[in-house]
Parts: structure tokens; C-alpha cells; sequence
């Protein structure tokens, strides 16, 4: 399968990159960026990656390659700054998302799986701008719960991994926390009210921690691997495990025509299945009001 990974060139594209080739399925890839000496930096890399027992294929190439891609991944994105909110981003980001979708032909029938951020006003947005399937333009979301099960585990004192858990609605302040559907081990858990403020003060304060440092660098290691794991996901093609993924809903959760993370299964079609799942009256308000939020944001956008 061709794999197109725009950003390449910077820590989370390579990340991707390297993760996929670790894996199976022998994908070719290619690293597209606007710093050219920085994607023949990683491919030098990761050619030796090969070399280690890696499958696959690696090269640079150019804006031309995404045309018979089966997949376009999108990390690329404005240099982090310190900041309280990934909506900073929203123009400028929107402007690098619109260089790489502007660019698919009519009738492409692969998938856009969009890690830049923020992630659900850009699906929803660049969804209506490029009138491909709404089910193959999918915003990468899994951080959310990811961090929801880490914060879950240290509060029940668990090792990494025993958890699992959901965040559904918009990737930053307005995710949803499904502690309704928490287990350990298989099996369901009962969050106290303590518990719970504690998860969600972890999962809440993540971002604007982890920007404060100041280091110039995003999630690159976690983001790497799931983003990978996304696309081995949908070039399987087998829809085996559920994923929570950003797709523009038309129905779904009683909205219409807003992209939000919600649990689907993926395959070479992208969303294969949109999964709803049965909310409490406060998760579905919560759900609205982030669906309302990120539709005025990627209303607001203004590139041309």
C-alpha cells in the first residue's frame, strides 16, 4: 500500500514513518516537506531502519506522489509555540492542510488522515472544501483517551495498559469522558466522584503542561505510534478493532455536518462503521456543545 506522509520531515511525520516500518505489511512510504533537507535526512535514517529487519520501502518525494496514494497522512503543521489552545493554529494549519488537500484529484479514492491540529475544525472543514467521502477524511484523535487511561491507572494505581477507556467529541477542552464504560482487565470499573476529578484534572491540564515546557516538540512518540497503528488499521482493512476517530457526522449522535471524534471501525473505505454508542444525557450536552463549538470554528475559517 502507498503511503504519503506530508510533514514528514519534522517528529511526528518521521515518527510515523519509522513506526510503520517496524510493522507489518511492507508499505511504500513516502516523506513529503517543505524542508526537503530534513525528509532526505530521515530517509538516509530510515533506510538503515531496513536494514535492521524493517519491511517496507522509504524515499522522498514530491507534491505530485499524493495523487496515487492509497493514504495521505498530514502531520505537517505551524511551529509549536506556548500556548492555552491548539485553536491558535486553526488559520495557519488550515493553510497547510489546504496545500496538501487542494492538490487530491476529483475521484481520489484513497483516505486523508489529518494529525495536524485542530483536528476537528480542519475535518470538518477541509471534508466540505475537497467534497471527498466524508467517511475518508478521518482526524487522528486517540491521544484523548490514551492520556484518559493513563490518568485512570495511576489514580487506581494500575500498570499502563489494564485500562481502557474513551474520550468521544473534540480533540481539547470539550472531549467527553465515557467513565460509564471504563474496565480493567475486561472488566468494568466504577469511577468515584474523587477518582474522576483527578483523571479529568490530568487529562485536561495535559496539553497546556506539555506546551509550557517550551520544548518545540509535540507528542511525537505517542502520536508516531498511533497514527501508525490507524493506518495499518485501515490498510488491513478488516474492521476488527473499534478506534476513536474524528469523521464529519450526518446523523450520527443527532449532528449533522461537523466533524468530531466518535468510535468507529476503519477499513480501506476509511470510517467503515460510524459506532453509536448510547450516551447519558449529560454526555450527549456535552457532545452538542462541542459539536457547536467546532462548527463555528472551521466556519471562521477564511483561506481561499
Amino acid at each position: 500500500m502507498k503511503i504519503l506522509i506530508a510533514g514528514g520531515g519534522g517528529g511526528v511525520g518521521a515518527s510515523v514513518a519509522f513506526n510503520l516500518l517496524l510493522g507489518s505489511g511492507g508499505h511504500e512510504l513516502t516523506l513529503v516537506d517543505r524542508r526537503p533537507e530534513m525528509v532526505t535526512s530521515h530517509a538516509m535514517d530510515l533506510e538503515q531502519v531496513l536494514e535492521q529487519g524493517a519491511s517496507g520501502s522509504i524515499r522522498q518525494g514530491g507534491e505530485d506522489d499524493q495523487v496515487d496514494a492509497d493514504i495521505v497522512v498530514v502531520t505537517a503543521a505551524a511551529p509549536l509555540t506556548v500556548n492555552q489552545s491548539r485553536m491558535v493554529y486553526l488559520e495557519a494549519n488550515a493553510r497547510i492542510l489546504a496545500s496538501v488537500a487542494d492538490r487530491l484529484p476529483v475521484g481520489w479514492g484513497g483516505v486523508l488522515v489529518v494529525v495536524t491540529n485542530p483536528v476537528d475544525p480542519l475535518c470538518t472543514w477541509v471534508a466540505r472544501r475537497t467534497g471527498l467521502d466524508r467517511r475518508r477524511v478521518l482526524g487522528y484523535t486517540l491521544n484523548d483517551s490514551l492520556r484518559l487511561r493513563t490518568a485512570i491507572g495511576q489514580v487506581l494505581g494500575l500498570a499502563p495498559g489494564r485500562v481502557d477507556a474513551w474520550m468521544i467529541g473534540e480533540h481539547g477542552s470539550l472531549a467527553v469522558a465515557l467513565f460509564d464504560r471504563v474496565t480493567v482487565d475486561g472488566q468494568p470499573v466504577e469511577c468515584s466522584e474523587v477518582q474522576r476529578a483527578r483523571t479529568l484534572d490530568f487529562v485536561e491540564t495535559w496539553y497546556v503542561r506539555h506546551v509550557a515546557l517550551d520544548s518545540g516538540r509535540s507528542s511525537t512518540w505517542t502520536s508516531g505510534l498511533g497514527v501508525a497503528r490507524m493506518v495499518r488499521a485501515i490498510a488491513a482493512g478488516d474492521g476488527g478493532e473499534l478506534w476513536p476517530a474524528s469523521v464529519t457526522l450526518a446523523g450520527e449522535y443527532g449532528l449533522h455536518q461537523v466533524s468530531l471524534s466518535v468510535p468507529v471501525s476503519l477499513g480501506h473505505g476509511g470510517a467503515e462503521r460510524i459506532h453509536e454508542w448510547e450516551l447519558t444525557d449529560e454526555q450527549a450536552d456535552q457532545l452538542a456543545a462541542a459539536a457547536e463549538f467546532v462548527r463555528d470554528a472551521a466556519a471562521g475559517i477564511e483561506v481561499k
